[in-house]
């Protein structure tokens, strides 16, 4: 099928033949408009689009703007000074002195704050003071010491073990009781934590410095504690001789 240029000049070489005669040529020229088919659309170019060039430039730059913001957001050195500036406040807290000082190997405060801080303190604290009374009735049980029969009427705890071996030894209702009694007490210093600390520090009469000393004292001696009763009971499962000396 021919398109529209040829046959225009087709029409003109017909009209140069027969002479000047417009009507004959005008009409000619509809007739060959009418039989011809419209040529299929041209594709579009690739460079062409139905975006304004200006538009799709202000679009490109804020793309480029958003991933350089994002960049810059995690950038390592960035996430570096971050991190030296948390782990500097945290420095001066209790429990960091020498001879390791500020010690945190697994990395649990990178990126945490103050309230982060302070309950990772006190999961540290607390399992540190059940360390310390464990040590305490580990020690006195094996020493030999029991409660009196008149204390635990149908019980004789001068036959019950030390260490883990009191589990096996007491009967099931006084272990119960005494999980009872360890959830009871436990549910109301959770209760009543921060006017508890506060009535015993106030009644201590000690200054700041005193308060703070005692309290490392304290946080010290239950990561010792943690560490002491984690051995006895391994060298009580191991050979059943807790005290290996």
């Amino acid at each position: 099928m021919r398109r529209f240029p040829g046959a225009f000049l087709d029409a003109f070489r017909l009209r140069i033949r027969r002479g000047p005669c417009f009507a004959c040529f005008y009409h000619r020229i509809l007739a060959l408009n009418h039989t011809l088919t419209p040529p299929p659309p041209l594709p579009p170019h690739p460079n062409h689009s139905l975006i304004p060039s200006s538009l799709v430039s202000l679009f490109s730059a804020a793309f480029l703007a958003t991933l350089f913001a994002s960049a810059a957001a995690f950038a390592p050195a960035r996430m570096a000074r971050t991190g030296s500036a948390l782990k500097m406040s945290f420095e001066s807290e209790i429990g960091a002195q020498p001879p390791l000082g500020f010690w945190d190997p697994l990395g649990l405060l990178a990126n945490a704050d103050q309230e982060r801080f302070d309950r990772l303190r006190l999961v540290e604290t607390k399992p540190g003071r059940i360390a310390q009374l464990a040590i305490l009735a580990h020690l006195v049980t094996t020493a030999g010491y029991r409660l009196p029969e008149s204390l635990t009427p149908g019980y004789d705890l001068s036959k019950v073990g030390s260490g883990l071996k009191a589990l096996t030894d007491l009967p099931v209702e006084a272990v119960f009781g005494t999980l009872l009694v360890v959830a009871l007490i436990e549910g109301g210093y959770a209760a009543r934590k921060d006017e508890i600390e506060e009535a015993q520090l106030t009644a201590s009469g000690w200054d700041d410095e005193t308060i703070a000393k005692k309290l490392a004292i304290e946080l010290n001696n239950g990561r010792a504690a943690q560490m002491g009763i984690l051995a006895l009971m391994v060298h009580e499962k191991l050979n059943n001789d807790p005290y290996v000396m």
